[in-house]
């Protein structure tokens, strides 16, 4: 995967044009660790008043709508539809430069109702960028964090697994998953144990191409996996022959790497007029309709696009909100695409 651009950026600076408040209550504190030391996240006017910098301007009368969420089906937790990302984008250094477009993505993602946050030992220094800066924003209990194990043999994995933890700061992970099915049957095991010991609350696995969906599909019938993450998109629809009814079958939650196909969706539209029928649907933006067309599949729980722009993150969180397409309205974005 690669970093999926938007196109040009809002004339007006990002900064500059947020405006919003946080008025909302906060939901109490989560409990981090990093390495041995304990690292709380507060609750705190100065922690969130990074969040306000970040976000001021972002309320406009759109936002105010609910964003769409679907529930996981192993136990009914709705997650919203719209996610992020890490894949290259948060494999930066410790250069503030380098941090702070990021931690303006994450400040604006959790304002905008955002949640779910993807990542993996394999990208680099994702893992520990997403810690240090959802603890500096001090990002509420809400967050969901997903990650993986990337490895082969149980030893190796389960210490891959800790080291994800101190990157992550936290004593616990919402989601882990088996990295493109790497090991699969070991890693399964041990994340069957820890999850009835409260170390992860899900199970999952993952793959990015179609050429792993057989495998993948194998797996989802041998084991009660929670989770699969797959790539699926307007340009990428192998997933609708077997992987999305299977997963509605078995009932098991989809996550949607590649919404954009590596972002050659994006580039190979950048220069054509947005359909006029796309106002219909609230869309304002190519990668809204993109990311409709996505997250209006049923088995569909939520899509990660990944960015490292603030802007961009605004407008994918806009793709969660307002009119989804029917079965008819997808049908017109795919002949859209392929006309």
């Amino acid at each position: 995967m690669t970093t999926e651009h938007h196109g040009p950026l809002p004339t007006v600076p990002e900064r500059e044009r947020r405006r919003a408040h946080l008025s909302r209550a906060q939901p109490a504190a989560r409990t981090h660790s990093a390495g041995s030391t304990g690292l709380q996240r507060r609750d705190s006017t100065k922690t969130w008043s990074i969040i306000r910098r970040v976000t001021a301007g972002a309320s406009e009368p759109f936002e105010t709508r609910p964003l769409l969420t679907r529930p996981v089906p192993a136990s009914g937790e709705r997650l919203p539809v719209i996610g992020l990302g890490t894949w290259q984008t948060f494999d930066v250094g410790s250069d503030e430069t380098e941090r702070r477009p990021l931690e303006d993505v994450l400040a604006a993602f959790a304002e905008l109702g955002g949640t779910l946050i993807d990542s993996s030992p394999m990208y680099g220094r994702a893992e520990a960028v997403v810690g240090d800066l959802t603890a500096r924003l001090a990002l509420p209990a809400r967050s969901f964090i997903a990650t993986k194990v990337w490895t082969t043999g149980k030893d190796a994995g389960l210490r891959q697994m800790e080291e994800s933890m101190g990157r992550l700061r936290s004593s616990s992970i919402d989601l882990m998953q088996v990295h493109n099915l790497v090991d699969v049957e070991t890693h399964l095991e041990t994340l069957g144990a820890w999850k009835a010991a409260g170390r992860i609350r899900y199970v999952g696995v993952t793959h990015y191409t179609a050429s792993g969906h057989e495998a993948v599909g194998r797996v989802l019938e041998r084991h009660p996996v929670d989770f699969v993450q797959i790539n699926y998109s307007v340009a990428e629809r192998e997933a609708e022959r077997r992987i999305l009814p299977l997963a509605r079958e078995r009932r098991i939650a989809v996550l949607v790497n590649r919404p954009f196909a590596e972002g050659g969706l994006l580039r190979a539209v950048r220069s054509r007029p947005l359909p006029a029928w796309a106002a219909d649907l609230d869309c304002q933006a190519w990668s809204q309709l993109l990311l409709k067309f996505v997250i209006s599949h049923p088995a569909v729980t939520c899509a990660i696009p990944a960015t490292s722009s603030a802007a961009h993150v605004r407008e994918n969180m806009h793709a969660g909100r307002g009119a989804m397409p029917d079965e008819n309205g997808r049908a017109r974005i795919a002949a859209e695409w392929t006309r």
